[in-house]
């Protein structure tokens, strides 16, 4: 039987990584793991623990208090949902708060190393789909199809702010924008394992196409197996 593929999908937040590669992962029998969502995690937790009397996030606390967080996935209702010592915390991730902080937290190289092996260990068994920031350059440089997710940062802005309107948080559009401006900029401009296009990824601008045509573009790359 031949070993099904690890696919890895990189690219800017707003682009529909997550929901698409949950999709695709469904359609070809493939896990799925959102290793945005590690890292959110990590930043969930700080949230609670390591926080300044500005409710700031103290990073010199965080990186000491790391052997404290087990994250890991598990299977509810047929999707993997992740749980913070043993607690579900799938829908707190999403929270704003948490969206304005992550970039800053997965900057930082010992949060970065500390979630490495997690990630290693999960798609070494391969059929697995994994996406991110940085999969294809760092975490599986392997893998057997890479993409790159691009769109514009209007576009994105649009489609981060009405799913902010259905989750029923109060924002307006221009303070989604920065946000996904500053968040662009941290990604990609940090020093450890920035957001960048692997050589060897295949791009894809969704900017005009819808989730259904980007799903069906992605298929068309990848062999049957």
């Amino acid at each position: 039987m031949t070993k099904k593929p690890v696919i890895a999908i990189d690219g800017f937040s707003s682009t529909g990584k997550s929901s698409i590669s949950k999709i695709i992962a469904k359609n070809l029998g493939l896990i799925h793991m959102d290793t945005g969502a590690l890292y959110r995690g990590i930043t969930y937790f700080a949230l609670q623990n390591s926080i300044n009397d500005d409710k700031s996030i103290n990073i010199e606390k965080l990186l000491t208090d790391l052997p404290k967080i087990n994250l890991e996935f598990q299977n509810v209702d047929g999707e993997l949902q992740l749980f913070l010592n043993g607690k579900n915390i799938n829908k707190e991730i999403r929270f704003p708060q948490v969206s304005d902080n992550v970039s800053q937290v997965a900057k930082e190289a010992d949060v970065r190393n500390f979630l490495l092996k997690t990630q290693r260990d999960i798609a070494e068994k391969g059929g697995v789909i994994m996406d991110g920031r940085d999969i294809g350059t760092v975490v599986l440089p392997d893998a057997d199809y890479k993409f790159f997710m691009t769109a514009s940062q209007d576009e994105r802005a649009k489609r981060r702010f009405l799913e902010l309107e259905l989750a029923g948080e109060k924002t307006d559009i221009e303070t989604v924008k920065q946000n996904l401006i500053t968040r662009d900029k941290i990604d990609s401009e940090r020093e450890v394992s920035p957001l960048r296009q692997a050589d060897d990824a295949i791009l894809i601008d969704n900017t005009n196409i819808n989730k259904e045509e980007t799903i069906a573009l992605i298929l068309s790359y990848i062999k049957k197996f």
